[in-house]
């Protein structure tokens, strides 16, 4: 395997750009290519078939640039899909659920841990068997939070709106009297401020997605594949399904830095199965 070889990211949408945005701090030698399914997002309300079905055809669209490692960033297709990709595929896959349980666990003081994130990954309990692995005594609250996806997705996290959803959804939360959140959705940390502000300074969020950098760097190093300090053509690459425009505006706002995203069709990833 060649160490320049780029890493491959996925999303159902913008969420991943947390993810991305990490590994651009951590892993700046690393060539990344990032594909997001605007076009079917959010991918929580969706029956397991289809979110194996989409994600299989994200995973086959990255394997065309000869991926060294496949980064799931997005909790709920890591919960569906994150064993049968490991099983079929001959490069590292990572996903963003057990990094953010982990380092729940380390957090916690009162042993009150929260867990906000979309529907299928709440009811998948992956979070839940990660931390009681760890510690069986953690009392572990979970909230499936789809709105925060669609205040991300349409780019309305900076409205009045948005600090009025949160809130809302948040109370039961508040509640719990939890001291840790997980931020179990990638499009979440979009919107801490929002959540931060809203559950009090004594709560540390959990950026899964910050974590799964964390361990992809360690397994880069582990599998003697991370790109050299002396390469200098690092690159980044962005797709969407949907509008690329309006990826942009997000990206460059959450990034930093002006990106250009190229549209993918849905006829085209439908046809490489």
């Amino acid at each position: 395997m060649n160490v320049k070889q780029p890493i491959g990211i996925l999303d159902s949408g913008v969420g991943g750009l947390t993810v991305v945005k990490e590994a651009m701090r951590q892993l700046p030698h690393e060539s990344l290519i990032y594909i997001g399914d605007n076009a079917r997002c959010p991918y929580g309300p969706r029956t397991n078939e289809e979110i194996l079905t989409y994600t299989t055809q994200l995973v086959d669209y990255l394997l065309k640039f000869n991926i060294k490692m496949l980064v799931i960033a997005c909790n709920t297709a890591t919960a569906v899909t994150a064993k049968v990709l490991q099983e079929r595929l001959d490069i590292p896959v990572i996903g963003v659920i057990k990094p953010g349980a982990l380092a729940a666990n380390r957090k916690t003081v009162s042993g009150k841990v929260g867990l906000i994130a979309t529907e299928t990954t709440v009811r998948s309990h992956f979070y839940e068997h990660f931390l009681w692995q760890k510690n069986a005594h953690l009392e572990v609250t979970s909230l499936a939070c789809p709105s925060f996806v669609n205040l991300v997705e349409s780019h309305e996290y900076h409205s009045p709106l948005a600090k009025q959803v949160v809130k809302k959804q948040l109370q039961p939360m508040i509640d719990q009297q939890v001291d840790t959140l997980i931020l179990g959705c990638t499009h979440f940390p979009i919107i801490s401020d929002i959540i931060q502000m809203t559950m009090g300074d004594g709560v540390t969020l959990i950026d899964s997605g910050k974590e799964t950098i964390s361990e992809v760097s360690y397994i880069l190093s582990y599998e003697n594949i991370e790109a050299s300090n002396e390469e200098n053509d690092t690159s980044y690459q962005f797709f969407t399904t949907g509008s690329a425009q309006m990826f942009d505006e997000i990206a460059a706002e959450w990034l930093e830095k002006p990106i250009t995203t190229k549209h993918v069709s849905l006829n085209e990833l439908e046809g490489d199965e």
